[in-house]
């Protein structure tokens, strides 16, 4: 059956067994949203799941049920997303951004121009007067941070240079035991396709029934509309995968 879990920020739509231990379902949201099991306190209408029994015990949870999820208060809420907001800034327009510190500057112009449009091969992007000309470094290299204001200067023709080409990934793609008995699936894949095209890929192949699912890089929630280099995958990857949704709040 499916659940919802609630936080201020997340909508968590997991696939669950009436079987499945409180302490099993705390594995699948630290899993999805990186926070530790040790933090999560879940509860439904302010009665508290306990880690040792499982849903069978709790015939109030049926499906679609919303519990609700709180995060311990001494566990920053910054530190467990380890989001930032940031302000990119054109001559006539500003975007205000999410990101992760860890992201590195290439990332960051892809996420511009999912958002604006503007050709990544046109952008320079400028912190507090240095130039970020190392697409490979993190922005925290740089010294980005939260609410920092990044301009986007616009190359002119003769001074554009053409985007890195695409190269081939190695990777591992690790469904969960409610789904194919906990299958290792080695694929290999440009680094600029999507993880929407890495999910039809799947299925075209029939390694996965058709279904919603929710992939994971390194405990962070990947989006499909993104490619992944954008995610930061590299060669001998794991990617995780789970049945369900997660929308923002």
């Amino acid at each position: 059956m499916k659940i919802q879990i609630l936080t201020h920020t997340y909508t968590l739509t997991i696939e669950v067994e009436t079987q499945e231990t409180i302490l099993e379902i705390k594995r699948k949201v630290e899993y999805y949203l990186g926070v530790p099991i040790s933090s999560q306190t879940l509860s439904v209408c302010d009665w508290e799941l306990l880690d040792g029994l499982d849903l069978d015990d709790y015939p109030i949870v049926t499906e679609g049920t919303k519990i609700d999820l709180t995060i311990n208060n001494h566990i920053p809420a910054i530190e467990i997303r380890r989001q930032i907001h940031i302000t990119v800034k054109f001559s006539s327009r500003k975007h205000n951004i999410e990101v992760d510190k860890t992201e590195t500057v290439g990332s960051l112009k892809e996420k511009i121009h999912i958002i604006d449009g503007t050709p990544i091969k046109q952008m320079t992007l400028w912190f507090l007067g240095v130039e970020m000309d190392e697409d490979f470094r993190k922005l925290s290299d740089y010294g980005v941070d939260e609410y920092s204001e990044i301009i986007v200067f616009l190359k002119t023709t003769s001074r554009m240079v053409a985007e890195p080409p695409s190269r081939k990934l190695r990777f591992v793609v690790q469904t969960s035991s409610a789904l194919l008995d906990s299958t290792c699936i080695p694929l290999e894949m440009k680094d600029s396709s999507t993880v929407y095209e890495l999910r039809e890929l799947l299925l075209v192949r029939k390694l996965l029934p058709i279904d919603d699912y929710i992939f994971i890089h390194k405990q962070r929630i990947m989006r499909e509309n993104c490619s992944l280099r954008w995610h930061g995958v590299e060669n001998d990857d794991y990617l995780y995968i789970f049945k369900g949704t997660v929308s923002r709040g």
